[in-house]
């Protein structure tokens, strides 16, 4: 799994820390800031969550 985060689009809510807190944070501005890329795989059911119940779709996820 891969993840790509589009600053541009993310509007702060926070979603993506709160589901998955070991693979995202917030930047100075409170917008998505990747802890890593590429998560462990005990986090992707976290990551998944937290593309889901992302408001702005800033962030996706490439499982190849």
């Amino acid at each position: 799994m891969h993840i790509t985060a589009d600053k541009g689009r993310c509007v702060g809510a926070a979603q993506c820390v709160l589901a998955a807190p070991a693979v995202f944070d917030q930047d100075e501005q409170g917008l998505v800031a990747p802890v890593t890329v590429d998560p462990a795989g005990a986090d992707w059911p976290a990551v998944r969550q937290a593309v889901h119940l992302c408001p702005s779709s800033a962030i996706r996820i490439d499982e190849e």
